[in-house]
């Protein structure tokens, strides 16, 4: 299938980056390589670490970054791994590092994925095909009260009891095994107001599923903490988020990898020694423009941070 990209916030992010010929840079990210190209675009004697858990964008990388494959190395990983995967690529550190997070746009349009509530297609979510776990499992098998606690906290969705309690009723039945089955389910117990608002009725359950598929928000802490740790002194980090429990948490880490003395006021002198890690490039979130967004309407929940790692630091 050919995918027409436009990846979102790209002069920005490129922007952000501080791009050098002979750098060594990540994206952790690839999708479809749209930042990763103008990436390479920039390099001569550098290199530029792609990683990516869909082995389909993986293969679909080999072709659109054909021309720079001298300076460019593809990984199957997650970016979770990120510390052994630049281990194992034999990068001693990076100069900058993108992370795009959230499902892409491809997968979203490629109806056989399951991601979409538009489209009808098996149950599965899964970023990774490989993966064990998929969307059926999690509908199917997780308990009411699990059902729950991931639509209300991973989706923020206010009818998450109601939409808890139908799915496990309708799978008494007979299994729930399609995204449209799943959609007319979860419209099923919400009240005639609801499914007149704008948005659809199912895009917060969808959203907390996948992000439950993914393990989407466990694994960005540590994964921040990790690209700070493999950046080079003065090296930049840039993490582009689509929705605000994504958002909340890189905010959150990234103040905390910013903050350097915790000592109580009181204390005349520093005792604890802990020094600043990062320093905050962007206070508030970078968006799309009025441009962008007429020409990319899902960039319109895009939110770019970006912090550049400290001269010297203990983590």
């Amino acid at each position: 299938m050919e995918f027409t990209h436009k990846p979102v916030l790209l002069h920005e992010c490129i922007e952000a980056l501080n791009i050098r010929p002979d750098g060594v840079y990540v994206d952790g990210t690839l999708g479809r390589a749209g930042h990763s190209i103008e990436i390479a675009q920039r390099l001569a004697t550098g290199r530029l670490i792609c990683i990516d858990r869909d082995m389909a964008a993986i293969e679909a990388a080999k072709v659109r970054l054909a021309p720079y494959m001298d300076r460019v190395t593809l990984v199957h990983s997650n970016f979770s791994e990120l510390g052994g995967v630049l281990r194992q690529a034999g990068a001693s550190g990076a100069d900058g590092m993108l992370f795009d997070l959230g499902v892409s746009s491809p997968q979203l349009d490629d109806a056989s994925r399951g991601f979409s509530y538009m489209q009808d297609a098996p149950l599965d979510m899964r970023m990774d095909l490989d993966a064990p776990l998929t969307a059926y499992e999690i509908v199917n098998t997780w308990s009411g009260e699990e059902l729950r606690r991931i639509l209300f906290e991973y989706g923020e969705e206010r009818y998450a009891p109601a939409i808890a309690r139908a799915i496990v009723r309708a799978r008494e039945t007979r299994p729930v095994e399609t995204t449209l089955e799943l959609v007319d389910i979860i419209k099923s117990a919400m009240p005639p107001a609801a499914l007149r608002e704008k948005q659809h009725p199912a895009k917060r359950s969808f959203q907390a599923i996948r992000i439950a598929v993914n393990g989407e928000l466990d694994a960005l802490p540590p994964m921040l903490r990790a690209a700070v740790e493999g950046l080079n002194p003065g090296g930049r980090l840039a993490v582009i988020t689509f929705h605000s429990l994504e958002d909340r948490i890189v905010k959150r880490t990234l103040q905390d990898l910013a903050r350097g003395c915790t000592c109580p006021p009181e204390f005349p002198v520093c005792v604890c020694g802990k020094k600043p890690k990062v320093k905050l490039i962007t206070h508030k979130p970078i968006v799309s423009g009025p441009e962008e967004l007429a020409e990319n309407p899902r960039a319109r929940s895009a939110k770019l941070r970006v912090a550049e790692k400290c001269e010297t630091f203990d983590l």
